[in-house]
């Protein structure tokens, strides 16, 4: 697990109005192998060709049913059947995912040749794959509505190797069999000697983790348990400060409400999203962000790469 990669790819960051730079909303995260989609808005299928993705999509996490969330569904899993996919595709969302989904198959009338599948998530709802999960929590838009975080087990601490050869524990398998938590014997001065992983590894490392909210007001106080700490928070930044009481009045959030966030959540890294089709320039979004948190803030753009880095430690 500690050699995976984990990528995220910022496919769509508009609002729910698109513009000639900014699609809408579409996050893909590939770790290792498997490549997960959070939200699939319009176009989500050109905007994985432009950035050379690939198509091999695991699992799909839609927050909610605003259409600019969800519509590239269609196209999308037509585009997988054209292609020839035959492996089974999970959508995960809120309350109505049944329905959509069901939609998606039966809508244009094509026949999509691979099988479809929904799951329904609520606060709380966790999603297990091999190493990490995806925890589903609630946030505030006005209707059934989700924000993701994605959460690697613990890894190991550091090997001391130093420390087991003053053990007497020679290198080679039995390095390997402490370093996957198992104890080993040895004989030492004429004598069987037990050596327990807790002799030579170090305290236990996190994994990385990573927090996409969706459309919401700030939720912050209320997931600071599940979500404290994430190498990244993609937050809804859909309206600079000025716009505050528009954010309140549709349920969105301002850059400097997700900057506060992001400092009460402890994150490494904001990433700002959802911005509306109404400004023209940023800067407004970068510095009411920063007015509020210390840390790095990026405002990415379409076809954008991020990659998370282990860390050593939650400080």
């Amino acid at each position: 697990m500690s050699g995976e990669t984990l990528h995220v790819y910022f496919l769509g960051t508009a609002a729910a109005l698109p513009t000639p730079m900014r699609n809408p909303p579409c996050i893909m995260i590939k770790r290792g192998s498997d490549t997960l989609l959070f939200d699939c808005g319009e176009g989500a299928q050109q905007q994985m060709m432009r950035a050379r993705t690939g198509f091999l999509v695991d699992a799909i996490f839609i927050t909610h049913w605003h259409a600019d969330h969800f519509l590239g569904l269609f196209g999308l899993c037509q585009t997988l059947s054209f292609m020839g996919r035959t492996e089974p595709l999970t959508i995960y969302g809120p309350e109505w995912v049944h329905e959509v989904t069901a939609s998606v198959r039966t809508l244009a009338r094509y026949n999509v040749k691979f099988p479809i599948h929904s799951v329904e998530l609520r606060d709380g709802s966790v999603v297990e794959f091999s190493g990490y999960t995806v925890r589903a929590f609630e946030t505030a838009h006005g209707m059934a509505a989700l924000g993701y975080t994605l959460e690697e087990e613990t890894r190991p601490g550091r090997f001391n190797r130093q420390r087991a050869l003053e053990l007497g524990v020679p290198p080679g398998p039995l390095f390997g069999r402490l370093q996957r938590g198992e104890t080993v014997c040895i004989v030492r001065d004429g004598k069987e000697v037990v050596v327990s992983p807790g002799e030579v590894m170090g305290n236990a490392r996190p994994g990385r983790k990573i927090v996409y909210t969706g459309d919401t007001r700030p939720v912050h106080t209320r997931i600071r348990d599940s979500a404290h700490h994430p190498d990244l928070l993609i937050h809804d930044a859909t309206y600079d400060d000025e716009a505050i009481d528009r954010a309140r009045e549709v349920l969105h959030s301002t850059a400097g409400e997700a900057g506060e966030a992001a400092e009460h959540l402890s994150a490494r890294v904001l990433a700002l999203v959802h911005i509306s089709s109404r400004y023209t320039t940023i800067a407004g979004h970068q510095k009411d962000a920063a007015s509020r948190f210390h840390g790095e803030i990026v405002i990415p753009s379409d076809l954008e790469m991020m990659e998370i880095h282990f860390r050593d430690s939650e400080e």
